[in-house]
Protein backbone atom coordinates (compact mmCIF):
# COMPACT_ATOMS: atom_id res chain seq x y z
CA UNK A 1 0.00 0.00 0.00
CA UNK A 2 2.77 2.41 0.59
CA UNK A 3 4.38 1.92 -2.30
CA UNK A 4 0.98 2.25 -4.55
CA UNK A 5 0.34 5.64 -2.43
CA UNK A 6 4.29 7.20 -3.41
CA UNK A 7 4.00 5.64 -7.03
CA UNK A 8 0.97 7.11 -7.24
CA UNK A 9 1.64 10.81 -5.89
CA UNK A 10 5.11 10.33 -8.26
CA UNK A 11 2.32 10.07 -11.45
CA UNK A 12 0.18 12.76 -10.25
CA UNK A 13 2.89 15.68 -9.83
CA UNK A 14 4.41 14.49 -13.15
CA UNK A 15 1.12 14.88 -15.16
CA UNK A 16 -0.32 17.58 -12.43
CA UNK A 17 -0.26 20.20 -15.41
CA UNK A 18 -2.57 18.13 -17.27
CA UNK A 19 -4.59 16.80 -14.26
CA UNK A 20 -5.98 19.82 -13.17
CA UNK A 21 -7.76 21.42 -16.34
CA UNK A 22 -8.90 18.14 -17.20
CA UNK A 23 -10.78 17.87 -13.70
CA UNK A 24 -11.55 21.49 -14.37
CA UNK A 25 -13.59 20.51 -17.61
CA UNK A 26 -15.50 17.54 -16.07
CA UNK A 27 -16.42 19.69 -13.15
CA UNK A 28 -18.60 21.76 -15.76
CA UNK A 29 -19.59 18.71 -17.94
CA UNK A 30 -20.86 16.84 -13.95
CA UNK A 31 -22.12 20.04 -12.87
CA UNK A 32 -25.56 19.02 -12.18
CA UNK A 33 -24.31 16.34 -10.06
CA UNK A 34 -21.38 17.89 -8.60
CA UNK A 35 -23.35 20.65 -6.78
CA UNK A 36 -24.54 18.99 -4.03
CA UNK A 37 -21.29 18.47 -2.63
CA UNK A 38 -19.85 22.35 -2.94
CA UNK A 39 -20.30 22.73 0.46
CA UNK A 40 -17.62 20.22 1.61
CA UNK A 41 -15.44 22.21 -0.72
CA UNK A 42 -13.45 24.18 2.47
CA UNK A 43 -12.77 21.42 4.67
CA UNK A 44 -11.25 19.36 1.25
CA UNK A 45 -9.19 22.40 0.79
CA UNK A 46 -8.30 22.64 4.93
CA UNK A 47 -6.94 19.12 4.40
CA UNK A 48 -4.72 19.92 1.47
CA UNK A 49 -3.44 22.73 3.79
CA UNK A 50 -2.73 20.39 6.46
CA UNK A 51 -0.59 18.09 4.34
CA UNK A 52 1.63 20.65 3.33
CA UNK A 53 1.93 22.37 6.74
CA UNK A 54 3.42 18.95 8.36
CA UNK A 55 6.55 19.29 6.15
CA UNK A 56 7.56 22.32 7.80
CA UNK A 57 8.64 22.80 10.90
CA UNK A 58 9.90 25.92 13.30
CA UNK A 59 13.69 25.78 12.06
CA UNK A 60 12.58 26.32 8.48
CA UNK A 61 10.48 29.35 9.19
CA UNK A 62 13.63 30.85 11.70
CA UNK A 63 15.82 30.25 9.00
CA UNK A 64 13.32 32.24 6.60
CA UNK A 65 12.90 35.00 8.85
CA UNK A 66 16.77 35.24 10.11
CA UNK A 67 17.16 36.41 6.20
CA UNK A 68 13.81 37.95 5.09
CA UNK A 69 15.48 39.69 2.05
CA UNK A 70 13.99 37.27 -0.61
CA UNK A 71 10.74 36.33 1.48
CA UNK A 72 10.26 40.11 1.34
CA UNK A 73 10.46 40.35 -2.15
CA UNK A 74 8.68 37.67 -3.21
CA UNK A 75 5.45 39.15 -0.66
CA UNK A 76 6.19 42.66 -2.38
CA UNK A 77 5.54 40.94 -6.18
CA UNK A 78 3.00 38.96 -5.24
CA UNK A 79 0.86 41.42 -2.87
CA UNK A 80 2.01 44.36 -3.96
CA UNK A 81 3.21 44.73 -6.97
CA UNK A 82 1.08 42.01 -8.75
CA UNK A 83 -2.48 43.15 -7.57
CA UNK A 84 -1.32 46.50 -8.78
CA UNK A 85 -0.55 45.41 -12.38
CA UNK A 86 -4.36 43.26 -12.23
CA UNK A 87 -6.45 46.14 -11.40
CA UNK A 88 -5.02 48.99 -13.68
CA UNK A 89 -4.96 46.62 -16.52
CA UNK A 90 -8.72 45.14 -15.62
CA UNK A 91 -9.40 48.83 -15.33
CA UNK A 92 -7.64 49.49 -18.72
CA UNK A 93 -9.47 46.86 -20.70
CA UNK A 94 -13.07 45.93 -18.48
CA UNK A 95 -13.57 48.78 -17.12
CA UNK A 96 -13.82 49.98 -13.53
CA UNK A 97 -17.24 48.53 -12.36
CA UNK A 98 -16.34 45.29 -14.60
CA UNK A 99 -16.57 41.93 -12.13
CA UNK A 100 -13.43 41.06 -14.02
CA UNK A 101 -11.11 43.50 -12.39
CA UNK A 102 -12.05 41.67 -8.93
CA UNK A 103 -11.23 38.64 -10.22
CA UNK A 104 -7.81 39.73 -11.73
CA UNK A 105 -6.98 40.99 -8.26
CA UNK A 106 -8.17 38.40 -6.39
CA UNK A 107 -6.00 35.92 -8.64
CA UNK A 108 -3.32 38.13 -8.11
CA UNK A 109 -3.14 38.89 -4.18
CA UNK A 110 -4.61 35.18 -2.86
CA UNK A 111 -1.81 33.37 -1.07
CA UNK A 112 1.30 31.49 -2.63
CA UNK A 113 0.30 28.23 -4.31
CA UNK A 114 0.99 24.81 -2.22
CA UNK A 115 1.79 23.24 -5.84
CA UNK A 116 5.16 25.74 -6.35
CA UNK A 117 6.92 24.08 -3.64
CA UNK A 118 6.83 20.38 -5.97
CA UNK A 119 7.95 22.69 -9.34
CA UNK A 120 10.47 24.49 -7.14
CA UNK A 121 12.19 21.11 -5.94
CA UNK A 122 11.51 19.67 -10.02
CA UNK A 123 13.46 23.01 -11.06
CA UNK A 124 16.51 23.18 -8.87
CA UNK A 125 15.41 25.81 -6.39
CA UNK A 126 15.56 26.15 -2.76
CA UNK A 127 12.09 24.17 -1.40
CA UNK A 128 12.62 24.65 2.19
CA UNK A 129 12.39 28.23 1.43
CA UNK A 130 9.65 27.47 -1.00
CA UNK A 131 7.59 25.65 1.91
CA UNK A 132 8.99 28.07 4.38
CA UNK A 133 7.31 31.03 2.89
CA UNK A 134 4.18 29.10 1.88
CA UNK A 135 3.65 28.42 4.99
CA UNK A 136 3.84 31.99 6.24
CA UNK A 137 1.94 33.74 3.04
CA UNK A 138 -0.93 31.14 4.27
CA UNK A 139 -0.51 32.29 8.20
CA UNK A 140 -0.69 36.15 6.73
CA UNK A 141 -3.38 35.53 4.40
CA UNK A 142 -6.20 36.37 6.81
CA UNK A 143 -4.45 40.20 6.92
CA UNK A 144 -2.76 40.57 3.90
CA UNK A 145 -6.23 39.31 1.40
CA UNK A 146 -8.58 41.67 3.06
CA UNK A 147 -6.31 44.26 3.44
CA UNK A 148 -5.42 44.38 0.08
CA UNK A 149 -9.17 44.27 -1.28
CA UNK A 150 -10.57 46.87 1.54
CA UNK A 151 -7.57 49.00 -0.48
CA UNK A 152 -8.40 48.31 -3.94
CA UNK A 153 -12.17 48.11 -4.17
CA UNK A 154 -13.00 49.68 -0.51
CA UNK A 155 -15.55 52.17 -1.94
CA UNK A 156 -16.42 50.25 -4.92
CA UNK A 157 -17.41 47.03 -3.70
CA UNK A 158 -19.63 46.53 -0.24
CA UNK A 159 -17.64 43.54 1.71
CA UNK A 160 -17.80 42.22 5.47
CA UNK A 161 -14.50 42.27 6.18
CA UNK A 162 -14.53 39.84 9.39
CA UNK A 163 -16.04 36.59 7.82
CA UNK A 164 -13.85 36.53 5.40
CA UNK A 165 -11.23 36.68 7.82
CA UNK A 166 -12.71 33.75 9.84
CA UNK A 167 -13.17 31.84 7.04
CA UNK A 168 -9.21 32.38 5.90
CA UNK A 169 -8.26 31.22 9.41
CA UNK A 170 -10.13 27.96 9.75
CA UNK A 171 -9.20 27.46 6.01
CA UNK A 172 -5.88 27.93 6.23
CA UNK A 173 -4.29 29.12 9.20
CA UNK A 174 -5.52 26.55 11.65
CA UNK A 175 -4.50 23.64 9.04
CA UNK A 176 -1.26 25.64 8.93
CA UNK A 177 -1.10 25.34 12.82
CA UNK A 178 -1.57 21.76 13.50
CA UNK A 179 0.37 20.87 10.51
CA UNK A 180 3.48 22.67 11.93
CA UNK A 181 2.80 21.25 15.43
CA UNK A 182 2.94 17.62 14.51
CA UNK A 183 5.73 18.33 12.71
CA UNK A 184 7.64 19.75 15.92
CA UNK A 185 5.79 17.10 17.92
CA UNK A 186 7.12 14.20 15.85
CA UNK A 187 10.64 15.90 15.01
CA UNK A 188 10.06 15.86 11.32
CA UNK A 189 9.10 12.32 10.88
CA UNK A 190 5.60 12.61 10.57
CA UNK A 191 5.96 13.35 6.55
CA UNK A 192 7.87 10.45 5.93
CA UNK A 193 5.42 8.20 7.80
CA UNK A 194 2.22 9.61 6.86
CA UNK A 195 2.97 10.30 2.84
CA UNK A 196 2.14 6.93 1.42
CA UNK A 197 -1.64 7.88 2.47
CA UNK A 198 -1.85 11.43 2.87
CA UNK A 199 -0.36 12.84 -0.43
CA UNK A 200 -2.39 10.71 -2.57
CA UNK A 201 -5.78 11.95 -0.96
CA UNK A 202 -4.67 15.41 -0.58
CA UNK A 203 -4.42 15.00 -4.17
CA UNK A 204 -7.52 13.80 -4.73
CA UNK A 205 -9.35 16.33 -2.39
CA UNK A 206 -6.91 18.88 -4.37
CA UNK A 207 -8.61 17.68 -7.72
CA UNK A 208 -12.03 17.76 -5.82
CA UNK A 209 -11.97 21.17 -4.84
CA UNK A 210 -11.06 22.33 -8.63
CA UNK A 211 -13.68 20.22 -9.82
CA UNK A 212 -16.77 21.53 -7.24
CA UNK A 213 -15.52 25.11 -7.68
CA UNK A 214 -16.10 24.68 -11.68
CA UNK A 215 -19.50 23.01 -11.13
CA UNK A 216 -20.63 26.41 -8.69
CA UNK A 217 -20.28 28.59 -11.71
CA UNK A 218 -20.73 26.43 -14.57
CA UNK A 219 -24.40 27.73 -14.73
CA UNK A 220 -22.81 31.63 -15.65
CA UNK A 221 -20.08 30.60 -18.00
CA UNK A 222 -23.26 31.24 -20.78
CA UNK A 223 -23.01 34.70 -19.64
CA UNK A 224 -19.88 35.45 -20.76
CA UNK A 225 -20.18 35.19 -24.72
CA UNK A 226 -17.26 37.18 -26.16
CA UNK A 227 -15.63 38.09 -22.87
CA UNK A 228 -13.97 35.40 -23.30
CA UNK A 229 -11.70 35.94 -26.12
CA UNK A 230 -10.28 38.77 -24.72
CA UNK A 231 -10.24 37.71 -20.63
CA UNK A 232 -8.27 34.55 -21.36
CA UNK A 233 -5.05 36.66 -23.36
CA UNK A 234 -5.10 39.10 -20.44
CA UNK A 235 -5.38 36.02 -17.58
CA UNK A 236 -2.21 34.01 -19.71
CA UNK A 237 -0.15 37.50 -19.66
CA UNK A 238 -1.02 38.05 -16.48
CA UNK A 239 0.16 34.60 -15.14
CA UNK A 240 3.13 34.84 -17.68
CA UNK A 241 4.09 38.82 -15.90
CA UNK A 242 4.34 37.13 -12.38
CA UNK A 243 6.33 34.13 -13.67
CA UNK A 244 8.62 36.63 -15.17
CA UNK A 245 8.80 39.48 -12.15
CA UNK A 246 9.95 37.12 -9.84
CA UNK A 247 12.56 35.68 -11.88
CA UNK A 248 14.12 38.63 -13.42
CA UNK A 249 13.73 40.77 -9.82
CA UNK A 250 17.21 38.74 -8.74
CA UNK A 251 18.81 38.39 -12.32
CA UNK A 252 21.51 40.74 -10.74
CA UNK A 253 22.13 38.48 -8.03
CA UNK A 254 23.11 35.48 -10.46
CA UNK A 255 21.79 32.89 -7.92
CA UNK A 256 20.21 30.50 -9.40
CA UNK A 257 18.27 28.26 -6.91
CA UNK A 258 16.72 31.86 -5.66
CA UNK A 259 15.62 33.05 -8.89
CA UNK A 260 14.12 29.76 -9.28
CA UNK A 261 12.20 29.78 -5.80
CA UNK A 262 10.98 33.40 -6.58
CA UNK A 263 9.63 32.76 -10.01
CA UNK A 264 7.38 30.23 -9.48
CA UNK A 265 6.91 32.16 -5.51
CA UNK A 266 5.77 35.45 -7.56
CA UNK A 267 3.60 33.04 -10.37
CA UNK A 268 2.00 30.76 -8.89
CA UNK A 269 -1.26 31.21 -6.09
CA UNK A 270 -3.39 29.42 -3.83
CA UNK A 271 -6.03 29.25 -6.68
CA UNK A 272 -8.60 26.98 -5.62
CA UNK A 273 -8.63 29.59 -2.53
CA UNK A 274 -9.15 32.15 -4.76
CA UNK A 275 -12.03 30.76 -6.44
CA UNK A 276 -13.49 29.77 -2.87
CA UNK A 277 -13.29 33.25 -1.73
CA UNK A 278 -14.93 34.81 -5.16
CA UNK A 279 -18.04 32.27 -4.86
CA UNK A 280 -18.49 33.25 -1.14
CA UNK A 281 -17.80 36.76 -0.70
CA UNK A 282 -17.90 38.05 -4.46
CA UNK A 283 -19.91 37.08 -7.48
CA UNK A 284 -19.46 33.86 -10.10
CA UNK A 285 -18.46 36.05 -12.79
CA UNK A 286 -15.40 37.46 -10.50
CA UNK A 287 -14.52 33.82 -10.05
CA UNK A 288 -14.06 33.45 -14.17
CA UNK A 289 -10.60 35.10 -14.08
CA UNK A 290 -9.72 32.91 -11.27
CA UNK A 291 -10.64 29.95 -12.82
CA UNK A 292 -9.23 30.56 -15.99
CA UNK A 293 -5.87 30.90 -14.27
CA UNK A 294 -6.57 27.56 -13.46
CA UNK A 295 -6.35 26.45 -16.97
CA UNK A 296 -2.83 28.22 -17.96
CA UNK A 297 -0.85 28.14 -14.65
CA UNK A 298 0.11 24.71 -14.58
CA UNK A 299 1.23 25.06 -17.56
CA UNK A 300 2.83 27.50 -17.86
CA UNK A 301 4.76 26.18 -15.00
CA UNK A 302 5.88 23.65 -17.30
CA UNK A 303 6.61 26.26 -20.02
CA UNK A 304 8.72 28.31 -17.14
CA UNK A 305 10.87 24.50 -16.09
CA UNK A 306 11.59 24.33 -19.60
CA UNK A 307 12.76 27.95 -19.62
CA UNK A 308 14.70 27.25 -16.70
CA UNK A 309 16.21 24.37 -17.57
CA UNK A 310 17.42 25.48 -20.76
CA UNK A 311 19.13 28.72 -19.39
CA UNK A 312 21.03 26.99 -16.63
CA UNK A 313 22.18 24.71 -19.14
CA UNK A 314 23.85 27.33 -21.32
CA UNK A 315 25.21 28.95 -18.30
CA UNK A 316 26.64 25.52 -17.35
CA UNK A 317 27.86 25.23 -20.73
CA UNK A 318 29.43 28.86 -20.72
CA UNK A 319 31.33 28.18 -17.37
CA UNK A 320 32.67 24.80 -18.52
CA UNK A 321 33.70 25.89 -22.01
CA UNK A 322 37.39 25.92 -22.35
CA UNK A 323 39.08 29.17 -22.42
CA UNK A 324 40.42 30.04 -25.44
CA UNK A 325 43.78 32.84 -25.84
Amino acid sequence: MRQFGLAFNRLFERWMFLIIPVSLVLGFLLADELQPFIQAVPYLFAYVTLTMAIGCGLRQLREVLAKPGVMVLAFIIAHIVSPFIAYFAGVLIFGQDSPYVIGLVLFAIIPLGVSSVLWVGMSGGSVPLMLAMVVLDSLLSPLVVPAGIGLMFGSVIEIDIWPLMIDLFIIIVLPTIIGVGLYELSRGRIQAAVQPYSAPLSKLCFVSVVALNASAIEPYMEQLGSDMLLLLPVVIILVSLCYALGFFSLSKRGNYPLQVTLSYASGMRNISLGIVLALGYFSPIAAVPVVLSILVQQPLATLNHYLLQKLNNRKAGKAEAPYVG
